[in-house]
């Protein structure tokens, strides 16, 4: 069968609805760009960037409340202590592989530096997870170039999931993983508001993983679909970014940034030791001209009008690892290693059973 999302394989998670494209990209102002690396010459790339902007590009000059969350902290989030401090996002998220944290935050300085859109003191968040079983991950194939691709390529509409950007050379729960995207729209007694979230996925064990609540991971088992590798490595990570057009203040998105977990959980990420479980959630509801000298005119949601969007992170993070999943291509890469995707006609066979 061929590669699918997963409502398009008859499987719905939750009760609230999806925006238009079931992506991130729905909560408006908010791009997505990736750049991917699959080459085996002079040696084996099985990695890339994927990039978040909000504002439509404008997030430089227009900052966005945002706030983190830890779950498990075996894994590097750049730009979190100035996140923590001023409750702002100056900059895109970037997220790569663990070598490469380094590049990608140097690249993000340079170019706005050189478009002239950050008079800001330089600290942009830039997120990884390992992908060095499938890249050779000392290569450090991404360039400056590579960075710039993905800034430049950014944009609204659906958003290409699995083997891509930075989750080119991922694994989640045993089976071939990487990105994945979806969102909710949120009614409220304050209006209609659209959650959205993007995973890169690389965690998990095979018999933790659940679809929709059924045990997937244990009914599919290496009998059926090979696990990549004999000795698991010591962990694995996730990495999660909520997004919202809210107005929300960072008290608020780091409530949203924690709900993630509930997401994670549901589909069987337990934050095991070894694992860098790293959550953002940024609300473009307020607006911060960098050039304004003024007061501020801010809006806030009550918290208790808050509920629907716990409900909504949860199933939207949920269902954008299953797409993760759902989406991502058997892949060999480093030494010949093999990451073997989920069955998709299997897992709906699966559900099926379950159902009746």
């Amino acid at each position: 069968m061929a590669r699918a999302r997963l409502r398009d394989l008859g499987i719905t998670i939750g009760t609230l609805p999806p925006g238009p494209h079931n992506a991130i990209t729905d909560v408006p102002g908010v791009w997505v760009g990736q750049t991917t690396l699959i080459y085996d010459e002079p040696r084996v790339a099985r990695t890339g960037v994927t990039m978040i902007v909000p504002r439509e590009g404008n997030i430089w000059t227009d900052n966005a409340f945002a706030a983190y969350h830890t779950f498990n902290g075996t894994g590097e989030m750049t730009g979190v202590h100035w996140l923590a401090e001023s409750g702002l996002l100056c900059y895109p998220i970037a997220i790569t592989n663990s070598h490469q944290v380094g590049i990608v935050r140097d690249s993000l300085v340079a170019y706005a530096k050189e478009n002239d859109l950050s008079d800001s003191s330089a600290l942009p968040v830039v997120a990884e997870t390992y992908d060095g079983w499938l890249n050779d991950i000392d290569a450090f194939h991404l360039t400056k170039e590579h960075v710039y691709a993905a800034l430049r390529t950014a944009r609204d509409g659906p958003v290409e999931e699995g083997n891509v950007g930075g989750g080119t050379g991922m694994i989640c729960h045993d089976f071939k993983g990487g990105i994945g995207t979806a969102s909710r729209l949120v009614d409220c007694p304050s209006g209609r508001y659209t959650v959205g979230a993007l995973v890169q996925a690389n965690y998990g064990d095979r018999a933790l993983l659940r679809v929709d609540g059924v045990p997937a991971g244990r009914k599919i088992g290496p009998e059926h679909t090979p696990l990549p590798w004999v000795e698991p490595p010591c962990g694995g990570s996730i990495i999660i970014v909520v997004a919202t057009d809210a107005p929300l203040i960072p008290v608020q998105c780091k409530r949203l940034a924690q709900r993630a977990t509930v997401g994670l959980a549901r589909v069987g990420g337990v934050g095991h030791n070894g694992s860098g479980d790293i959550f953002i959630a940024f609300a473009t509801g307020n607006h911060f001209p960098g050039s304004g000298e003024g007061l501020y005119d801010l809006k806030m949601l009550p918290h208790h009008h808050l509920n629907r969007f716990f409900e909504a992170v949860a199933e939207a993070v949920e269902e954008a690892i299953l797409n993760a999943l759902t989406a991502a291509e058997t892949l060999a890469g480093f030494k010949g290693r093999t990451a073997h995707a989920l069955p998709l006609d299997e897992l709906q066979q699966l559900m099926v059973k379950y159902r009746q």
